[in-house]
């Protein structure tokens, strides 16, 4: 999947596309540089499945757990896991979080910063690429 993004307005249309080219897919791993609107799109996303909570960067408590709400019935109450691993120093601090109750849980998982824990991916996941050039983004999604 690759998708040209010229305006924010684009987002919710982009997220939507990205959850449909995917649908049996629950881990979405995110790279792309600081201020390329990883978290953005993040938030884009959470709002298609329904999540009622404030989205926001998990940058200090490393993640942040959020719950579909009422407008999607089938998977009301269930969490989705936001990352932000720019923080972490070491993989030690991923162990210590328990990654891997996050990561197998079969509910969605949205990564950030995911360089710094990729050894540790699930080998079956999304990789979403976010590149800018003059303003405008390119959104690149692949099976891995």
């Amino acid at each position: 999947m690759k998708v040209e993004i010229s305006e924010l307005g684009q987002l919710p249309e982009v997220a939507k596309e990205l959850l449909e080219a995917f649908p049996q897919e629950r881990f979405f791993a995110f790279f792309g540089k600081m201020g390329v609107g990883k978290t953005t799109l993040i938030k884009q996303l959470c709002l298609h499945l329904g999540v009622d909570d404030n989205v926001c960067s998990p940058t200090f408590a490393i993640v942040n757990e959020y719950r579909i709400g009422g407008r999607n019935a089938s998977m009301e109450g269930d969490p989705v896991y936001h990352f932000d691993f720019y923080r972490l120093k070491n993989l030690a601090e991923a162990y210590d979080i328990g990654y891997e109750e996050y990561f197998y849980s079969g509910c969605y998982c949205f990564t950030e910063w995911t360089e710094k824990v990729e050894e540790l991916l699930p080998e079956h996941h999304v990789r979403v690429e976010i590149e800018e050039r003059d303003g405008h983004r390119t959104l690149t999604a692949h099976l891995t």
